[in-house]
């Protein structure tokens, strides 16, 4: 039988968030791409919550955005209800978020991959990595499929999610796959182990879905959309016209929590039949009743999957109990009693691969021209995924053309910080972010991802004519603005200095100043920030120039740490293994100390002597 090849820049497996984002920045910087899936049908799915955004996960759906990346456009042309988070905090504190139609969504994506020049969608199932080893370095040719063909490729992404040997749990119930009517992946799983990469295992859950025509909504709380929806993607004019759908709040009880402890002998994590972590900051159902003993109810909210389905998400009440005990707790609760599941919430277990086996740039450090994006880097959360996908496969892309990698740094992006805790620090639960993981989130704000990313994005080769066109429209706004106010004058004091004042807002210099009426609202929002702002930016900044003074001092990739005698044992070990490219990096290693750091830095500079 003769074997089918087919020949690419640069192959990724699995379409998903992290898979339709890599696949996309890979093709729009030139290279012939290949996005394989075992299903056509699941391009983009969303596997758990029919959301995007929310804290810290809306910056970072902005910064893919502003790069030029997918999911912004796509939950602003699906969106079913926009709500900013935070608004009451400072701004560095706003989070946007969004229900999608989870259909829509889906379609809009799977859409988006096959009108995208240089890039070929195929329904594949991957068996095997094709590698050679040359000269002691070992790389990625490309891959196996069934049917007895191959995809070969210099750069291979993995992006895999949650189906790398994947198990489902409901209660004792035990089932392959990973994601509910799906089976599992265990080739790639067999290949990463002979290519001797660490593997581990993770556990997450979904809730169950329930029939909207059963559930009494007039016994819930209400909670609409904004009132002024705001856009996720810095192309979209307005969402004003949108047609929004509300969500509702219910709450569990004490019946509840006790039906739940009573029945903990048959929850698999509590069993014994799960022993993987799970996400510490999206407990199931029966975590928040065991670790918040003391609490009489928790909340839910009853979240619509889209505007031509009555399924409803139940958010807040992960669990995998078993279906008996599902049907008993949902009717405990007001609103609730007569609730029709559609789906029972169940836990998935699966492989990932310790992410301080990548550089930075997302490719391996084992296998030359290999990237690992998403859930297989130990990650949770759709925006994380299709964050890391884009930095991967515009790396992919510029590796084959023979040109450095880019990675944003902590200081430019919330994406920065990510791949930076992932591959420095690693993570030994499911990986979320937070505003708290970001120490420079006064730069990093959702509002100003353009200004920080657009015109690095240009340079890279990312975004397209539309784009740039309207970032320079925007930034040229904001210099007029700047300038109007400067020669303005309130009681004798230029108008950027009135402004700061805190009972001040922008309506009341516009009123005074005719030009400034000219001005649109996200080019004002931006003026007011930084003016209002521009103490606590500068300071920032000063701590930002610190850290690039470290970055400054790099450290070899084939550095010998052995050969400095008086560093420490765990120094030494922790070093070799994540291989900091700079000092700034191997500061954020755990465990490093600052005098094995003043080891280190006196030793490269013996070096360099």
């Amino acid at each position: 039988m003769t074997q089918s090849s087919y020949h690419y820049d640069v192959i990724v497996i699995g379409a998903g968030h992290a898979g339709t984002e890599a696949a996309a920045a890979a093709a729009r910087l030139g290279a012939k791409t290949a996005l394989l899936t075992t299903n056509l049908d699941t391009v983009g799915q969303m596997s758990c919550n029919p959301a995007i955004g929310g804290v810290a996960k809306g910056q970072i759906v902005r910064e893919v955005d502003a790069l030029g990346g997918l999911m912004g456009k796509a939950i602003d042309a699906t969106g079913i209800q926009f709500r900013l988070l935070n608004k009451r905090k400072g701004p560095a504190m706003h989070s946007p978020r969004a229900q999608a139609d989870k259909k829509a969504y889906q379609f809009y994506v799977k859409h988006q991959m096959e009108l995208q020049p240089n890039l070929d969608l195929r329904q594949e199932t991957v068996i095997d990595l094709l590698t050679e080893t040359v000269e002691g370095v070992t790389k990625v040719t490309g891959v196996s499929v069934t049917g007895d063909a191959q995809f070969i490729a210099p750069a291979v992404i993995l992006t895999t999610g949650t189906f790398l040997k994947a198990i489902m749990h409901t209660g004792e119930s035990q089932t392959a796959g990973g994601r509910a009517g799906e089976g599992t992946t265990t080739g790639i799983s067999g290949s990463l182990n002979r290519l001797g990469f660490e593997v581990e295992r993770f556990k997450t859950g979904t809730p169950a879905r329930l029939n909207a025509k059963s559930i009494d909504f007039s016994s819930l709380e209400l909670q609409p959309g904004d009132d002024e929806p705001q856009p996720f993607s810095f192309l979209t004019e307005s969402l004003a016209s949108l047609e929004q759908l509300p969500c509702y709040i219910a709450h569990t009880n004490d019946d509840v929590h006790r039906l739940i402890r009573a029945n903990l002998d048959r929850a698999p994590m509590y069993s014994g039949q799960i022993n993987s972590t799970g996400p510490r900051y999206c407990p199931s159902i029966e975590d928040k009743v065991v670790r918040f003993a003391d609490k009489t109810s928790h909340q839910l909210f009853l979240e619509p999957e889209g505007r031509r389905t009555e399924e409803v998400y139940v958010n807040g009440i992960s669990t995998s109990l078993p279906r008996d005990v599902q049907d008993r707790m949902f009717s405990m609760i007001a609103g609730l009693e007569n609730a029709q599941i559609m789906r029972y919430g169940y836990a998935v277990e699966y492989d990932f691969c310790p992410p301080t086996q990548l550089w930075p740039h997302m490719e391996s450090k084992r296998v030359n021209g290999l990237f690992l994006a998403g859930q297989i880097n130990g990650t949770t959360g759709y925006e994380e995924a299709a964050g890391q996908g884009l930095i991967a496969g515009l790396n992919a892309a510029r590796k084959v053309a023979g040109k450095d990698p880019w990675v944003p740094t902590r200081d430019q992006a919330y994406i920065g910080v990510l791949v930076d805790d992932l591959v420095t620090a690693g993570t030994d639960e499911p990986y979320r972010m937070f505003t708290s993981r970001a120490e420079y989130r006064l730069l990093l704000r959702q509002d100003n991802a353009d200004r920080r990313l657009t015109p690095i994005a240009d340079e890279l080769g990312l975004i397209d004519a539309d784009r740039r066109s309207a970032f320079q429209a925007k930034q040229k706004q904001i210099d007029v603005a700047n300038e109007l106010l400067k020669t303005a004058r309130f009681e004798n004091t230029p108008g950027d200095v009135y402004l700061r004042r805190n009972d001040v807002d922008w309506d009341q210099v516009r009123s005074h100043v005719p030009g400034l009426n000219l001005i649109d609202s996200e080019a004002a929002r931006q003026v007011v920030y930084d003016i209002k702002y521009e103490g606590y930016i500068n300071r920032q900044k000063m701590e930002v120039e610190k850290h690039h003074r470290l970055a400054e001092k790099k450290i070899p990739v084939a550095f010998d740490y052995n050969a400095i005698g008086p560093l420490r044992h765990e120094a030494r070990e922790k070093l070799s293994r994540v291989r900091p490219l700079n000092l700034d990096q191997a500061k954020r290693i755990s465990g490093v100390t600052p005098a094995d750091l003043a080891l280190v830095l006196t030793h490269l500079e013996g070096r360099k002597k």
